[in-house]
């Protein structure tokens, strides 16, 4: 029987590569709404409890910026938010500072997209509760990308001042882009054991997650078959986080990706390995 993760795994903290610590200090605090938790020279890690990082930035010296669409890495990352009325704050935010928000309902949530000072995307958006998700006769969860109700979701927010991202805020998944769908799927499908929870290859992606969430790990293939890994000073994705719910299921995480033939590699209580594409993933236990 092929290796399936937890069901009860989560996403936790995201690395990027910045091109200029100062100025992605300044966006992630006063627009997104981090909070400065540690910083050491090209490093700092923003946090929203206080006490736990939730995102790392680190500049990269002689820094390359991404284009979009350019390289198998980062699509996006996304901040889940615990409510809409905290959503409706965000967009308020983000409309009063002048950016240019993407925006799509997706059946099972609603998101606005934008991008960093080096062209990283983010998503920030909320779930609608698991009892309003609809599935297909196969199986997989019904996901579109209809046109959010922009006017209700600024409604939402009235009224509520902008305080940053609120207590209950975490990373709720990852998009890739990829250059080859079969190698992606092998990884993080049969390697990882996550599910397949939409298959949207008819648009070039696959959604997966653990426990029936929609999705923790997005890839696609938006940016080309073959395109190539981000150079080691391009912008971008570092690492992300899986959090199994104990050492156990760490160790089985870890066990499967090796019986896959990836190199698992340990770090005190960290493992860490690398997807097929560079980008670095770190194993850690709750």
């Amino acid at each position: 029987m092929s290796y399936k993760v937890h069901p009860d795994t989560r996403l936790g903290a995201v690395k990027l590569r910045v091109s200029n610590l100062t100025r992605s200090l300044a966006f992630y605090q006063d627009i997104i709404g981090f909070s400065l938790l540690k910083q050491e020279g090209d490093t700092a890690e923003l946090t929203v409890d206080g006490k736990n990082a939730l995102l790392v930035l680190q500049e990269v010296p002689n820094a390359v910026v991404i284009p979009p669409q350019s390289a198998s890495g980062l699509y996006h990352y996304a901040i889940l938010l615990p409510s809409r009325k905290a959503l409706g704050v965000s967009l308020k935010r983000l409309v009063d500072a002048g950016l240019r928000v993407g925006q799509a309902d997706h059946l099972v949530s609603e998101a606005l997209y934008l991008s960093d000072p080096d062209l990283n995307g983010i998503e920030i958006y909320r779930d609608r509760p698991r009892e309003e998700w609809k599935y297909n006769p196969q199986g997989y969860v019904n996901m579109a990308t209809d046109p959010i109700d922009w006017e209700g979701l600024l409604k939402e927010g009235e009224g509520e001042p902008w305080t940053g991202l609120p207590e209950g805020t975490t990373i709720g998944h990852v998009h890739f882009h990829v250059g080859d769908m079969s190698k992606a799927k092998r990884f993080y499908s049969e390697a990882l054991g996550f599910d397949i929870e939409a298959d949207m290859m008819r648009m070039g992606a696959l959604f997966l997650g653990a426990g029936r969430y929609h999705h923790h790990i997005g890839l696609n293939l938006w940016a080309g078959a073959g395109a190539p890994p981000v150079p080691p000073n391009g912008t971008g994705i570092h690492y992300f986080t899986i959090v199994a719910p104990n050492r156990e299921e760490l160790d089985k995480t870890a066990k499967s990706a090796e019986e896959y033939g990836f190199q698992v590699e340990t770090d005190g209580v960290i493992k860490w390995l690398t997807d097929p594409y560079g980008i670095k993933i770190r194993l850690i236990a709750e």
